[in-house]
């Protein structure tokens, strides 16, 4: 739903935007040639005059431009959106164009879309026109586009890794450590940063990532070129094994995707934003009504000897007794299993209300990982065929791993991916992949990325079972904010093993598992929960796993710090989940009764676990 309220259009050396209760000031100017911006938040500036532009091989969008003026106008917009931490989105924004003109020509657009609570931009470029006409290509090798911080940030960001390295040589897959707190000057590894990115300023908090990018452009990093200056990248030139230039290769006229820019003196608008949603629109419909729901994965604790016939068996047993939608069948499933007995566990799933999900590597040429299926997802043909085979049999929907890069080619797979397995109803998942930039509203089958330092570390390395509650303080202040987070954690196994004697040990409590399933949000979730819980585990924790959604009506931020500790509210119908999780297994106190109160009126029936590293309550409102 739509709709526009008033109209202003201006002529000058600079342009003032406002939000729509004028709470967020953007202004747009020409410095020197060169087009700037700078944002302030209550009258205090949080960012500084900070470059905008973009480097192409039909001229260059950064300098010699001058502003012709602007339009704006206030539009609201509902939508509703299944998959994400909000159900029913409803905003006012501004809506501004600035207009830039090169040797008396309108060459460049600067979109700009600004709430009380966010700011994005994009660009739209037209046409050149000459003495041979008109040049309707082009390609965009850079952008200027930066962020310039005030004086005394700190930063709290994900280093990218370089290509070709890593497990199988399958990165950068957007899988490493976050520094916190950190200070500014510094590039990660050398490579720049992973979206989303978070830094605390002076005067509050400020979120950067994009939004809207497909097969038409690049997925892009934050690079730090000198002091408190930071900058879009575009990928390096090592990405999928080589192929392809780090160029966006685009038609014209064009619009490219969004910058994102999330602002707050708290951190509840970083938690509670929606902006990557907002500014992107669905490339097509849905095939038919997709649903939603819990699953188990027997890989998180079996590993691949686990991918077998009775073993899957045994897990889509455990997944009826848990009340869940399905079982994810993970790599090598084709070899271990087969084909046809693969449809003999579909049928024998559908019997007891269980569908699957498989496991597929998205190979092709950019790296080196073994596991099969492969060959089936990068070409168009051999994946039509797959994707005919899992509709015949019930399949509900699969789990893409391994990617190459965030080259255009490679973003062009995402999206190739995603449109084939909607007309066949699949659902998609990825893994070993790039951030998802507005994802849940573009494609409706799509579910989530893993795009985090996810469950699986936990199996491999103790450091990451003893990192388990930081990583959990951070994950819902960056990284799932701006996207669905598979994370396949929420273990009740004291060990990451098949006997729940040997291999890494948990050292969270059975309260924090509770408490991240809430924290996590995906409209899926695979659990790691394993058959031997049923037995094991209290039977308070199990009954709370029947009984947790993965569907969200609302989230609402309580406290925290990123890190530290994290308190949030999530609603799925009448109901209220508070989730609490705090890093150093020390109990801490918080007094939050007055914030607890518009969750739970006085008299409300509430049911409430805790330990020391973790809290959960859950009540109706």
């Amino acid at each position: 739903m739509l709709a526009v309220a008033g109209m202003l259009q201006t002529v000058g050396a600079a342009e003032r935007l406002t939000s729509p209760k004028g709470d967020i000031v953007v202004l747009v100017d020409v410095q020197d040639g060169k087009p700037t911006y700078e944002v302030s938040l209550g009258g205090v500036q949080f960012l500084k005059p900070s470059p905008l532009g973009l480097l192409t091989n039909i001229s260059d969008f950064t300098q010699g431009l001058t502003l012709a003026g602007s339009e704006s106008k206030i539009q609201h917009d509902e939508y509703s959106l299944k998959t994400t931490k909000q159900s029913h989105i409803s905003y006012d924004a501004t809506e501004a164009v600035c207009r830039f003109e090169k040797d008396g020509k309108r060459v460049l657009d600067i979109q700009f879309h600004i709430t009380d609570r966010d700011v994005a931009y994009r660009y739209k470029i037209y046409p050149k026109r000459g003495r041979g006409g008109e040049t309707l290509v082009a390609v965009v090798n850079g952008e200027a586009s930066g962020f310039v911080m005030p004086e005394g940030t700190t930063t709290f960001l994900c280093p990218q890794s370089g290509p070709m390295g890593g497990f199988a040589r399958t990165s950068p897959s957007y899988e490493t450590s976050y520094t916190l707190d950190d200070q500014m000057g510094k590039n990660g590894w050398g490579n720049g940063f992973t979206f989303p990115c978070l830094f605390k300023t002076p005067a509050g908090w400020i979120l950067l990532s994009e939004a809207g990018t497909d097969g038409g452009y690049v997925g892009c990093r934050l690079l730090n070129t000198g002091a408190a200056n930071y900058q879009i990248g575009f990928p390096q030139p090592g990405e999928m094994n080589g192929m392809g230039s780090t160029s966006a290769a685009v038609s014209l006229p064009c619009e490219t995707p969004w910058r994102t820019i999330t602002l707050g003196t708290t951190l509840a608008p970083i938690v509670e934003t929606t902006v990557t949603n907002d500014v992107v629109r669905p490339k097509y419909q849905a095939s038919k009504e997709y649903t939603y729901g819990k699953g188990s994965w027997s890989w998180i604790i079996g590993m691949d000897s686990s991918c077998n016939f009775d073993e899957q068996k045994r897990y889509i047993d455990f997944s009826a007794a848990m009340g869940w939608r399905s079982v994810l069948i993970d790599a090598l499933w084709d070899v271990q299993i087969g084909y046809e007995k693969m449809a003999e566990l579909a049928r024998y799933g559908r019997e007891r209300g269980v569908g699957l999900f498989l496991w597929y590597n998205s190979n092709g040429s950019w790296n080196d990982a073994p596991q099969s299926p492969k060959g089936k997802m990068d070409k168009s043909a051999a994946r039509r065929k797959e994707m005919a085979w899992m509709q015949k049999n019930g399949i509900l929907g699969i789990k893409v791993d391994f990617f190459g890069g965030d080259k255009q080619p490679m973003m062009q797979l995402y999206e190739d991916i995603l449109t084939d397995a909607n007309d066949f109803g699949l659902q998609v998942i990825f893994h070993g992949c790039t951030l998802p930039r507005g994802w849940e509203r573009m494609y409706p089958n799509y579910v989530a990325s893993e795009a985090v330092l996810a469950s699986e570390n936990l199996h491999f390395g103790q450091g990451s079972c003893d990192a388990e509650a930081q990583n959990a303080c951070i994950h819902p202040f960056i990284r799932n904010t701006v996207g669905s987070m598979d994370f396949g954690g929420s273990t009740l196994n004291k060990h990451y093993n098949k006997d729940n004697q040997h291999g890494t040990t948990r050292k969270t409590s059975d309260v924090f598992a509770l408490a991240t399933a809430v924290l996590f949000q995906s409209s899926v979730q695979h659990f790691a929960m394993a058959p031997n819980n049923l037995e094991d585990a209290p039977a308070w924790a199990v009954d709370f796993m029947k009984q947790v959604p993965t569907n969200w009506d609302e989230t609402r931020f309580i406290d925290g710090y990123p890190g530290k500790y994290c308190i949030m509210a999530r609603r799925a119908g009448n109901k209220w989940y508070v989730a609490g999780v705090t890093s150093d297994g020390t109990p801490l106190e918080k007094k939050i009764g007055k914030k607890l109160n518009q969750f739970f009126p006085k008299g409300a029936k509430q049911l409430g676990h805790v330990d020391t590293d973790a809290i959960v309550i859950v009540g109706e409102r």
